[in-house]
């Protein structure tokens, strides 16, 4: 279909081959691209290089292509073919196409967002260019696709090393853009045919080449977590969300993200105040969704948690409220958002960050009950910075300062607060991000003069809550390691890693 509209402009397409026209066939596909002209396919390419390593599995669904050079001669400039991967390789694929005599490469992505992701692209595209000598063409996907984000930022870089163009990130966008081809050089050329002479002419110049800056760390994170919500909704066929709205910071953003996300009228918050709940937390929820515009209501779940305790009272026995009572809670609000779900067709988003998620702080079948975690894997310091950079670029308080100034609490026993279960998120955090994004072990944060109780401690939280991570929704990834997809552990794990005594 793309090939049957292409005229005189050719256009590089991304697809999915069989093998069946191989000399050799292996019963796998390839993850390839199509150059098409005047109506039809001029070549394919086949990638070579396939990632099997984080979120990457191509070495699982495809072949390897075999082509030693994929060069096509495009308007009297030969250009060098290649997919995502075979430019990170040095002295792989692109230096090749560079010494087959490319004026040009073209570099087609799928490559996901992270935080850090776009300096870490350019680095390498520089190597590239430096290596070859030649400009790269680098095109990137935007969109959402279960946890991954694809943030666009096509860009091209000349011969020198420098970016002439770039693309926003996060948004579809056609850009037009000039870069000056090396003069032809000798080489085998596969060509492609221009259509008619008589087509209309290009200009000599379009103007300005477009370069969209960089967006710092927050804003890239804010637009990361609004579009891989979007699409999820979205694309799996929902308009609403409905999600609780404790008054608390993690529920407070992803209210808002969802409000940008998907708009305030497809929003639906729900307060469900316990025996434990304070006014405050109510009086904050209730604040934030009127500045939202979202609808609110307010459904009171004691009637639920009596009914509960009394019939559960027989087993308890007499002994002293504990945990049972406090998840009990949770588990009755996710009885309701989901009740409310089935009702109205709404998709329920979970609220719990990253931190809570590495240390299995959250209760199952309660509060990680839904069908899409939209700040899984944002680190519970990292909650804050973003409620305070949104009120920042608002230039008025979006989420409210008492929210952001409370002391974090799940409000399920009188006088509860996160640190009396945890470490401070100001030193559990940074140990987090060590054994969780980095692969360190116990032992070595330790070395490293970290408190032995604490790391020993957090360690096998980490590993015993495995089993709680595997049933929890999934949710966009911003980080450079997100449970899931990123980080297989298995459940069954006798090993620790600790110090060895």
């Amino acid at each position: 279909v793309a090939a049957a509209v292409t005229g005189r402009c050719v256009a590089i397409v991304g697809f999915v081959d069989g093998d069946e026209a191989s000399a050799e066939p292996t019963g796998r596909a390839y993850n390839a691209a199509a150059v098409c002209a005047g109506g039809v396919v001029r070549g394919v390419y086949h990638k070579r290089a396939l990632p099997d390593y984080g979120v990457f599995d191509e070495e699982r669904y495809f072949a390897p292509g075999s082509h030693a050079l994929d060069l096509y001669e495009i308007d009297g400039v030969t250009v060098g073919v290649s997919i995502c991967e075979d430019v990170w390789i040095p002295g792989g694929p692109v230096a090749e196409l560079a010494l087959g005599g490319a004026q040009l490469i073209v570099n087609l992505n799928a490559s996901p967002f992270a935080d850090g992701k776009m300096a870490v692209r350019e680095a390498v595209l520089r190597e590239r260019v430096a290596e070859s000598g030649v400009p790269i063409v680098y095109v990137n996907q935007v969109g959402g696709q279960d946890e991954l984000v694809f943030d666009g930022g096509s860009m091209v870089i000349d011969a020198q090393g420098a970016i002439v163009a770039r693309a926003d990130q996060f948004v579809d966008t056609v850009m037009i853009a000039e870069v000056e081809p090396l003069p032809a050089r000798a080489g085998d050329v596969f060509p492609v045919e221009v259509v008619a002479p008589s087509a209309p002419s290009v200009p000599e110049s379009i103007g300005p080449n477009p370069l969209a800056p960089v967006r710092d760390r927050l804003d890239a994170m804010w637009a990361a977590l609004v579009l891989g919500t979007r699409d999820y909704v979205h694309k799996n066929g929902f308009t609403d969300v409905c999600l609780g709205l404790s008054g608390g910071i993690d529920s407070s953003l992803v209210a808002v993200l969802a409000a940008e996300a998907l708009g305030s009228d497809h929003v639906h918050t729900v307060a469900m105040p316990s025996r434990y709940s304070s006014e405050g937390s109510l009086t904050d929820a209730e604040r934030l969704a009127a500045t939202l515009g979202v609808d609110h209501r307010v459904v009171p779940i004691e009637p639920a948690h009596a009914a509960f305790l009394e019939m559960l009272a027989p087993s308890l026995d007499g002994r002293e409220p504990g945990l049972t009572e406090e998840n009990m809670q949770s588990r009755v609000r996710g009885v309701m958002l989901m009740a409310l779900s089935n009702l109205n067709g709404w998709l329920v988003l979970t609220t719990g960050n990253k931190s809570e998620t590495a240390v299995g702080y959250s209760t199952l079948y309660g509060d990680t009950a839904g069908a899409f975690a939209v700040i899984k894997d944002v680190w519970k310091l990292t909650v804050y910075d973003l409620c305070r950079w949104r009120n920042a670029t608002a230039g008025r308080e979006i989420i409210p300062a008492t929210v952001i100034d409370k002391a974090p609490s799940a409000e399920l026993r009188p006088g509860q607060r996160d640190d009396q279960s945890l470490p401070p998120y100001e030193i559990l955090d940074p140990l987090l991000v060590e054994l969780v994004e980095r692969d360190r072990i116990a032992a070595e944060l330790i070395a490293d003069g970290h408190d032995e109780a604490i790391v020993t401690r957090i360690a096998r939280l980490v590993d015993i809550a495995e089993y709680k991570r595997r049933q929890n929704p999934i949710g966009p990834r911003v980080t450079s390691k997100a449970f899931g997809r990123d980080r297989r552990i298995p459940i069954t794990n006798h090993y620790r890693g600790v110090r060895p005594r």
